[in-house]
């Protein structure tokens, strides 16, 4: 009986990676679709946003089957509500992809991002997918220093995130107010995205520690007479 219990304990953890490593396929292909003007692969990614909701949806069923039945107290208690929230995290996270296949498929057969910002959206879009697989590397592996140096790898999406906002309040703009609203959303999409990847990686820290992440990122206080 504990064998099957926590044979689905580990069918949860395989599923939360599942989910993460098909959202970050997903903002890979959106974020393709959307700077070379795809519509066959925006439609794609869009359509596959259905089996993210599924998986989540099965996910979600199968840990609160897991708390009616078995009632898991420490350490297993903490491992099925913190699945619960990081397969909400990568849910949220395949509809900012969908968003930005969604956006590409609007402006079809325009590029809704400028020539100039062609670079700054690439690496953008590589940078989420990048996050998203070290997320899952983290749900697999339950590396504490990986997961925490996830915030740090998210302060270059926050770079990103300004350089767009820095080009939009220019004065040589001209692409007009619909493309500048167009960029302003992608550039949030894609931050969200990076934050929920963050976000996975803390509550794999929680899991494993029982501590929040930035309970452990603070800095030491300073010894008297130092």
């Amino acid at each position: 009986m504990r064998d099957a219990y926590h044979e689905e304990l580990d069918s949860i953890g395989e599923g939360l990676v599942e989910m993460a490593r098909l959202v970050g396929s997903a903002i890979g292909r959106a974020t393709t679709a959307m700077l070379d003007a795809d519509l066959k692969l925006a439609e794609a990614v869009i359509a596959a946003d259905q089996k993210i909701d599924d998986l989540q949806h099965d996910l979600e069923a199968r840990a609160i089957a897991l708390l009616a039945r078995q009632q898991p107290v420490a350490t297993d208690l903490r491992i099925v509500v913190t699945s619960l929230r990081m397969s909400a995290d990568l849910e949220r996270s395949g509809d900012l992809a969908q968003h930005v296949a969604k956006l590409a498929r609007l402006r079809f057969p325009d590029r809704a991002v400028p020539a100039d910002l062609h670079a700054t959206i690439l690496e953008m879009g590589q940078l989420a997918q990048r996050l998203m697989a070290k997320a899952a590397e983290v749900i697999i592996t339950k590396d504490v220093d990986l997961a925490l140096q996830l915030e740090q790898d998210d302060d270059e999406m926050d770079l990103l995130h300004r350089t767009l906002f820095r080009h939009l309040m220019d004065d040589r703009w001209r692409h007009g107010i619909e493309t500048a609203v167009d960029v302003t959303l992608l550039g949030r999409y894609y931050e969200r995205f990076a934050d929920h990847a963050v976000s996975v990686a803390k509550r794999v820290v929680y899991l494993v520690t029982g501590e929040h992440a930035d309970e452990l990122q603070q800095p030491e206080a300073p010894v008297e007479g130092a």
